[in-house]
Order: structure tokens, then sequence, then C-alpha cells
């Protein structure tokens, strides 16, 4: 793999984090309860569905 496949797969990947943080984090509290989550363990679950 070449630097620039590493570079622009390591910007997806904080795109794609910065993303569902933000929506884990902005969503309802009743749809958060329905999940089994809280909203202030938004960054916890999307890095871990993004990094593994």
């Amino acid at each position: 793999m070449t630097v620039l496949n590493t570079v622009r797969t390591a910007i997806e990947k904080r795109v794609a984090y910065s993303r569902l943080k933000h929506e884990l984090s902005s969503m309802p509290v009743e749809t958060a309860i329905d999940l089994g989550m809280f909203r202030e363990d938004a960054a916890k679950i999307a890095s871990k569905a993004i990094y593994g």
C-alpha cells in the first residue's frame, strides 16, 4: 500500500468516525434508550465501530 492510500484511508476513517459520533450524540434520548446505549458513550461506540 502506498503512503497516499494509507493517508486516504486514515482520513476516510476519521470522517466516518466524526459523522457517526455526531449522529449518536445528537439522537433523541428515547432512541438511545431503545438501542440500549447512553448518548454520552458516543465517542467510545463510534471508535469501536470504525476502528475496531
